[in-house]
């Protein structure tokens, strides 16, 4: 059928993996109360990447087959790899501006670009330093490393081409997602609305179980997120950690309470953020049954497979 019709077009790579050993250490970073994190050896630096393109260059390939402007998604795969190698960076962010700019400046026939990039964290092996006949001491391995499953950091960049035709920063997020805590005691859930469909009982006191996401914006990311001296980073380990010290001290009265008392936090630690957004989900078991000589000892299951959403975006007013 014949027609007119506007067209967005945008098609790319997912998930490329690399894995550069013996990048620049990350240094400089501002210490905060919250967190023992000041830096890392980055001796393995290993993250995936997703590459997607947009530009009317190629809509010929989706209305009549033409192929003549494409760049081929492993093309784009084996940029991505060979240009890690010429990183000369610390961060996760940096490499996705190394790579923004690189593929705008190599192909033409793109009009703009989104990568996003997430870390897989490894974790330094913990292993004996040196042996004597009086005592072993352990210490992070500079060459063997475990794989985690846990938190990792993603950042998300968005570029266009300037009047000139140069590579353009248009977006940023950055972020440390699939955070996953438990807190035993000290928060609490009461005084909700209660009517006909209300099951659940007032708690006083519960053990509260979330999954946890922080993306964050900056100010100024050219200062601040790109800056190669470290100085203004966000490093989010950092806020890892601080997250995890507002949830250990603060006594709350729903998720929503928590996550305002952390994001209040963050935007006062880190005055270069313009905003932190969270999405929290209630993931609390389900209790069981409780001691009879010590009410502290409890047992908890799953719960229903079902669970609450809680989101939160704060930013600074202008």
């Amino acid at each position: 059928m014949a027609g007119s019709y506007d067209y967005t077009i945008s098609y790319g790579k997912l998930r490329v993996p690399v894995y550069r050993v013996y990048a620049r250490p990350l240094a400089g970073l501002e210490a905060i109360p919250e967190s023992a994190f000041t830096g890392r050896k980055n001796n393995l630096f290993a993250v995936e990447v997703d590459v997607e393109v947009f530009g009317k260059n190629f809509l010929p390939a989706y209305t009549v087959g033409d192929n003549t402007q494409v760049v081929a998604t492993d093309s784009m795969k084996n940029f991505v790899l060979r240009q890690a190698l010429a990183y000369d960076g610390a961060t996760v962010e940096g490499l996705v501006d190394w790579l923004g700019r690189r593929f705008l400046a190599t192909y033409e026939q793109m009009e703009a670009l989104r990568l996003t990039a997430r870390e897989l964290p490894f974790a330094p092996a913990f292993v004996p330093q040196h042996t004597d006949e009086a005592s072993t001491a352990f210490g992070a391995s500079d060459v063997l490393f475990s794989r985690a499953h846990d938190d990792y950091g993603v950042a998300t960049l968005d570029f266009s081409r300037a009047p000139d035709g140069s590579p353009t920063l248009t977006a940023h997020r950055c972020g440390r997602v699939n955070l996953q805590l438990m807190k035993i005691t000290g928060s609490a859930f009461t005084s909700f609305v209660r009517d006909d469909y209300t099951t659940l009982p007032e708690r006083g006191d519960r053990p509260l179980f979330i999954y946890f996401d922080a993306r964050w914006t900056y100010l100024d990311p050219i200062a601040h997120m790109l800056a190669p001296s470290g100085e203004g980073y966000v490093a989010g380990e950092q806020v890892r950690d601080l997250i995890q010290t507002v949830f250990h001290e603060f006594v709350s009265e729903s998720i929503q309470h928590l996550v305002h008392e952390i994001g209040t936090r963050i935007l006062a630690r880190f005055p270069q953020l313009a905003e932190i957004s969270f999405d929290a989900q209630n993931r609390t078991r389900d209790p069981v049954a409780a001691s009879d000589t010590d009410p502290k000892v409890k047992v908890y299951t799953d719960p229903f497979s079902a669970y609450g959403e809680i989101k939160l975006t704060m930013r600074r007013q202008s």
